[in-house]
């Protein structure tokens, strides 16, 4: 693996010990490239990035889900990301796809989410309007922590009773029956949940993008075309004036491109 950008001389002599082509880096190498940031004077306050992978002619998935798009390198760097998250945000959709699983205590990371004073593993939470999820499934009935369900206050009380009997939290974040992105990340950090992440699907990264509360967006450049018709990586309505990011780094391997851009701020250093 490379580093693309940020380039200084530091980078040059020692990203790359093995030659032009790069090396593969060390878990706490990559743990370091995608720390969340430093606490401010206030405390630490809830940052939600995203992570997702992409085709260049913009696919986010292909026959439904991003695996045949994904590589090696792209999973390592998606097990960092987990890692270092108090939390997995996840649409009901994508977890069906997807097959979700409980997310695991990893022993290469114990030490660190120890010294950030976090528990074993994220918590996945999984939001969803209708309830309409198969509550026998690992992630429902044998999570290292308890799986989190995000949901409106709308929602039917027959299946929000399924979900706690089930063993899973059930968060009201939404006076609907679905969820308002802003009051998922309040809901999450009045849990104590502050570093955030989302694997999306698309419906759901589009409402944080139009919500104007995604801080981050971790997104892998998978060098392959598919054409057809699939998702990019957010949906649903546009937004009125495009949301400005900011490239914070770069690293690349064999053709796949791992990018972190940070949403800008009027009169903030990013």
């Amino acid at each position: 693996m490379r580093r693309l950008f940020p380039v200084t001389d530091v980078t040059d002599e020692t990203a790359a010990p093995g030659g032009a082509d790069g090396r593969e880096w060390s878990l706490a190498e990559l743990a370091a490239a995608y720390a969340y940031p430093e606490p401010g004077s206030g405390g630490r306050e809830p940052w939600l990035r995203a992570n997702m992978v992409s085709t260049l002619d913009g696919a986010a998935q292909h026959d439904g889900r991003s695996q045949p798009i994904s590589c090696a390198a792209d999973m390592r760097i998606f097990g960092t990301l987990r890692a270092l998250a108090d939390v997995v945000v996840v649409g009901a959709e994508t977890v069906r796809r997807e097959g979700y699983r409980p997310a695991r205590a990893r022993a290469d990371f114990a030490a660190l989410r120890e010294a950030a004073g976090q528990g074993p593993a994220p918590a996945i939470a999984v939001v969803t309007a209708s309830l309409d999820l198969d509550l026998s499934l690992p992630l429902f009935t044998s999570p290292l922590v308890p799986t989190l369900v995000l949901t409106g206050a709308g929602a039917a009380p027959d299946r929000v009773a399924a979900a706690r009997e089930a063993g899973a939290r059930v968060v009201t974040a939404g006076e609907g029956a679905g969820v308002d992105p802003a009051r998922v990340v309040r809901a999450l950090a009045d849990l104590g949940h502050t570093r955030l992440l989302t694997e999306g699907g698309p419906r759901l990264l589009g409402q944080f993008v139009a919500a104007g509360v995604l801080d981050e967006l971790c997104l892998t450049v998978s060098p392959t075309l598919t054409a057809g018709d699939a998702q990019r990586i957010a949906g649903g309505p546009s937004v009125t004036i495009p949301r400005r990011f900011t490239l914070k780094s770069m690293l690349e391997e064999d053709g796949f491109l791992f990018t972190r851009y940070r949403r800008e701020r009027r009169g903030q250093r990013s």
